[in-house]
């Protein structure tokens, strides 16, 4: 299989890195040539890497092409390329519309979108996909876990859920802040919360039969302090807060 990539980023090298370390039967990855630094460190690190020309070159020698470059310059990136009729594609560009995808390819192509999140990379990320493929989901399933939507609606929505890894990491944030306010080294800090955050999203995953609201109220007891942070934490806005958000992200999405 040859696999291209329109758009040499962040998520491009997390992707290349991963299908190198995979069991998926690849002989050569082609990658843009418009972020230099990128493109040549993929090309170093991996002997399947190669640097195209240009991005129609990316487009013209793969079996698998995946348009990986910010929403701001999508349009006039993908009108400038060729497709094939049947041609397999895979869109990985942030709160794009299908149709305009569509329009912009100006081709019969079998579209797929995809949200890969970095940890691709050490092939632990779960990507949502859609419509429902077998084989770009077993491309995703060598890199993780992927999640094949069924709906347009299903895929926004996990869309959607995904803008919350800053959120986590904010929380994280402020919360070695406030000890590092309180006297405790902001690395000493992080050494503690952030295995504790690690240890509860295992829990979530390893008991995924248990409502999460149960899992709640099974690491708060009764009157104590996990109850009260939550309960304050809850009447205090932040739960109306963070639906608040998920709903603005969502119009977004929808455009």
């Amino acid at each position: 299989m040859h696999i291209g990539f329109v758009g040499t980023g962040t998520i491009t090298e997390a992707m290349v890195t991963g299908i190198v370390g995979s069991e998926l039967a690849v002989s050569e990855i082609k990658v843009s040539p418009r972020n230099r630094e990128i493109a040549e460190r993929l090309a170093e690190r991996f002997a399947i890497v190669k640097i195209a020309a240009d991005n129609q070159e990316v487009v013209a020698t793969a079996d698998v092409a995946f348009l990986a470059v910010r929403p701001q310059i999508a349009e006039a990136v993908i009108r400038e390329l060729e497709f094939r009729k049947g041609q397999t594609v895979v869109s990985v560009i942030a709160a794009t519309d299908r149709t305009k995808l569509m329009r912009w390819i100006n081709e019969e192509v079998e579209l797929t979108q995809a949200i890969p999140l970095p940890f691709v990379a050490e092939r632990q990320g779960v990507t949502s996909i859609y419509p429902p493929s077998p084989r770009i989901a077993s491309i995703f399933a060598a890199l993780g876990t992927a999640v094949e939507c069924e709906t347009q609606e299903e895929y926004d929505l996990l869309a959607v859920a995904s803008s919350l890894m800053g959120t986590y990491f904010g929380i994280l944030d402020r919360a070695t802040g406030w000890l590092a306010e309180k006297g405790i080294s902001r690395e000493k800090g992080r050494a503690y919360l952030a295995p504790l955050f690690l240890s509860l999203a295992q829990t979530a995953v390893r008991k995924d039969d248990k409502p999460l609201e149960a899992l709640r109220r099974e690491f708060s007891t009764a009157g104590g302090l996990n109850e009260q942070v939550f309960n304050d934490f809850d009447r205090d806005g932040g739960s109306a807060a963070l639906m608040n958000a998920l709903d603005n992200v969502l119009r977004r999405v929808k455009g």
